[in-house]
């Protein structure tokens, strides 16, 4: 699942543009004004930002340049103003696309699709897994709840992978066991795996008491998400 970060101060488009870009299938975090947005990008990475320019605290062009002069990731800037020069001005300083409002909401998706095609294939390694609140980046092998990061151990994040990756499903324990190792490669025993699943729970879940993320299904094993 990609992730988006859409800044945009006007709350009706970036609900509408947040609903529609969910319904294909990305992760948005929405950034309401520019130090929202610099608070997103320093807590986690994204594949595209989706930049408003006219914003409360500042124009959208500093965060155009600021994201451009840390890395590589795609900016697509939508905005109202269609004169010639700050279309030029916002290419200049980095962005991949620049759309006008008002604009159709299938063009918008497009259009992003495309520049993301444009920044090339994501490595097979190079994946953005989801389940309720909690986001796995697993290039960095980094893991957030609501957007801050949680420090897992190596062999708690094994796990949450393990379980993310099968989202839905119910997975006995052996079929856990058989899959995870500790640190010096040696298998994890059953004991072991319900210390780490209480564990994974306090780190991760609102009431670890009772779980929403990672569900006991009694008489069989465990499942992510509903």
């Amino acid at each position: 699942m990609l992730s988006i970060l859409f800044v945009e101060d006007d709350t009706t488009i970036a609900m509408g543009v947040e609903y529609s870009l969910k319904q294909d299938g990305f992760q948005v975090s929405l950034a309401y004004r520019l130090e929202e947005a610099r608070d997103l990008l320093k807590r986690q990475p994204f594949d595209l930002v989706l930049l408003d320019l006219g914003l409360p605290d500042g124009s959208g062009y500093e965060l155009c340049k600021e994201i451009r002069a840390a890395g590589d990731t795609p900016i697509v800037i939508l905005s109202a103003r269609d004169e010639e020069t700050s279309i030029v001005l916002g290419l200049d300083l980095g962005a991949d696309e620049y759309i006008t409002k008002p604009f159709r909401l299938r063009e918008l998706i497009a259009r992003m699709k495309a520049v993301l095609r444009r920044r090339g294939p994501v490595e097979a390694g190079d994946r953005t897994l989801a389940c309720k609140d909690v986001t796995v980046f697993t290039q960095k092998a980094k893991v957030y709840k609501n957007g801050r990061q949680v420090l897992l151990t190596a062999l708690e994040y094994q796990l949450l992978l393990i379980l993310i990756l099968n989202q839905g499903r119910v997975l006995t324990r052996s079929q856990i066991l058989s899959q995870i190792w500790d640190v010096d490669e040696n298998f994890v025993n059953d004991n072991t795996l319900t210390v780490y699943i209480k564990r994974l729970r306090e780190k991760l879940e609102d009431d670890p008491q009772n779980p929403a993320l990672i569900k006991t299904v009694r008489g069989l094993g465990y499942k992510a998400g509903d």
